[in-house]
């Protein structure tokens, strides 16, 4: 029961010399209230129906404009008893596993191997889907930056950071402010309850570490009124994030390939600067060093920049996936998201099973010609043998004859 009050402790969210009763001059719609936070159950629950309705409605369209089509798969033969142990056991049977699977079937292992890819890539997202989402990422963040960037271009500390500390944490919030903090928050949460049916990537552990502790760093800023500081965190985050979704929006479709990766360029350039640049020495230096200047480290202090440390590590681990993509495009074997997971495993499968099927084909053609020439060699060489023994027996019997 006592756990509750020990959570609102001054030290925990407030700098030493200041308490909640200052806090409490300012009017209730000034100053952000833990409860606020509540808003944003609603309105994630909004955002995972309206991108159900964007997905299925809009995206379509916009899709076919950019030539995005879903390629036409094999199905897997029906198979009773490798269907019961791709679904029961495993979707990658080991060669043990195989040949027991080869004298329960009566399949060869050639075969089997092929029926579970064949089964594994019936499961590979489609390239509607990934239109789909990439292309609601794309509006949001669209939106959002520009909204973002209306709101605050007129305020003194989008061009000041020293003003994000100005009479801290007794900051007047302005409502665009509010909006801004909740729909961001709002969004994030609906990427978080979506997440297990989203296209699975590589990435995947890292981008719910990022979504937890991005939830984590909004809710907790705006109880504690880093609301300044916050955002330009969300502003400089959207600013990239809507050309790389562009950017793979144009890679589902077709004919749009030297546009994509030009875009593709541009974004892993704008990441490397805000995200490895601009973050750590501006953001991350306004919320290590400039508060030292007017108030002490207290706990809720270190705890924002232990957050924002967790972010600039993802965006470590990120910068790296993407520096190994420009390496690829600069090679000219730019063919994938290296982020991608199910669909570049899928994609490999695809391609193994269009191999496999093709190598056949290329078997069955290349013995078909290697018997057709060597039936060709062998009726030459019997022709031929022929037609010499005949002109050797036409020679004979005329030295005969003389």
């Amino acid at each position: 029961m006592d756990l509750l009050p020990d959570v609102w402790r001054r030290e925990l969210w407030l700098p030493p010399g200041v308490t909640w009763e200052d806090m409490e001059k300012l009017a209730d719609s000034d100053r952000p209230l833990p409860q606020d936070l509540l808003l944003a159950l609603p309105l994630s629950l909004g955002f995972v129906a309206l991108r159900f309705l964007f997905e299925r409605v809009v995206a379509p369209p916009i899709g076919g404009c950019l030539g995005v089509k879903d390629r036409i798969r094999a199905r897997a033969a029906p198979s009773p008893k490798l269907e019961s142990f791709y679904t029961q056991r495993s979707r990658h049977p080991t060669q043990s596993e195989i040949a027991s699977l080869m004298t329960q079937c009566g399949k060869t292992q050639r075969q089997i191997e092929t029926w579970f890819r064949c089964r594994r890539n019936q499961e590979r997202p489609c390239q509607t889907k990934k239109f789909g989402e990439a292309s609601w990422r794309f509006v949001f963040y669209l939106t959002s930056f520009a909204g973002g960037l209306a709101c605050l271009k007129d305020a003194p500390w989008f061009w000041n950071l020293r003003e994000c500390w100005v009479q801290y944490p007794v900051q007047v919030m302005e409502r665009a402010h509010y909006w801004y903090y909740m729909l961001e928050l709002g969004f994030y949460l609906s990427l978080l309850l979506r997440i297990s049916v989203d296209v699975r990537r590589k990435d995947f552990r890292e981008q719910v570490i990022h979504h937890l502790a991005t939830i984590t760093l909004l809710s907790f800023s705006y109880c504690a009124n880093y609301i300044r500081i916050g955002t330009l965190v969300m502003l400089l985050h959207d600013s990239s994030d809507i050309l790389l979704e562009s950017a793979k929006m144009l890679n589902y479709g077709s004919g749009w390939r030297n546009t994509s990766e030009a875009l593709f360029v541009v974004f892993a350039v704008v990441f490397l600067v805000t995200r490895l640049l601009i973050f750590p020495s501006k953001i991350i230096h306004a919320t290590l060093v400039l508060p030292m200047e007017l108030f002490e480290p207290f706990a809720g202090y270190y705890f924002f920049n232990a957050m924002l440390m967790v972010l600039q590590a993802l965006h470590i681990f990120w910068a790296r996936l993407i520096l190994r993509m420009v390496y690829k495009f600069l090679k000219g074997n730019l063919e994938k998201d290296e982020r991608s997971d199910e669909e570049s495993e899928a994609e490999e499968e695809e391609e193994g099973d269009k191999g496999e099927e093709g190598d056949m084909d290329r078997d069955f053609s290349w013995e078909k010609r290697t018997l057709n020439s060597k039936l060709s060699m062998l009726t030459s060489s019997c022709v031929l043998n022929n037609f010499a023994n005949h002109r050797a027996s036409l020679t004979n019997k005329m030295h005969k004859a003389q």
